[in-house]
């Protein structure tokens, strides 16, 4: 199991599955790093790298049983994810689909866990379960730790006084 604690983000590589764990705690409520989750005005204010120009919404029917689908732009390039919602529990999980449009035969199951901590913070820990050893090395060889941690760090700004 490989594990890397850069910046403010612990992600994990597990060697015996094809999964990837990442656990954040957030100077923040549950509810609020909840709703960050599942409303796409939240979401598209946070979502990926700082490189984007931007990100916007196709579809969002938030709930158990629902679809999802945005683009994430930079420069003159789209890149489009989709996915479903499989349960829904405010404020406690979310477990959902992942894809990359261009890459459709990948499929990635995500389960996220949001954590009540003292002092009014929360503690987000999400796995992602990949189809194969190789789609899952693909998606960490893709920048995802960049985007994780970066995406979390304009999250952070958007919960700032």
């Amino acid at each position: 199991m490989t594990t890397t604690a850069n910046r403010e983000a612990e992600i994990t590589i597990d060697d015996k599955t094809p999964s990837i764990r990442i656990v954040r705690e957030f100077d923040a409520p549950v509810r609020a790093v909840y709703r960050a989750h599942t409303d796409p005005e939240l979401f598209v204010q946070w979502v990926g790298p700082d490189s984007l120009n931007s990100s916007r919404v196709d579809r969002w029917d938030c709930r158990t049983g629902g679809e999802w689908r945005y683009v994430s732009i930079r420069n003159d390039e789209e890149h489009w994810f989709r996915g479903c919602f499989h349960e829904i529990r405010p404020d406690e999980l979310i477990v959902q689909t992942f894809t990359y449009e261009p890459v459709a035969d990948t499929v990635s199951l995500g389960r996220f866990v949001f954590e009540d901590l003292p002092g009014g913070r929360c503690r987000l820990t999400a796995t992602s379960l990949v189809d194969s050893f190789e789609a899952r090395d693909a998606f960490v060889a893709s920048g995802m730790e960049v985007g994780v941690q970066e995406g979390f760090r304009k999250l952070d700004r958007l919960f700032a006084p």
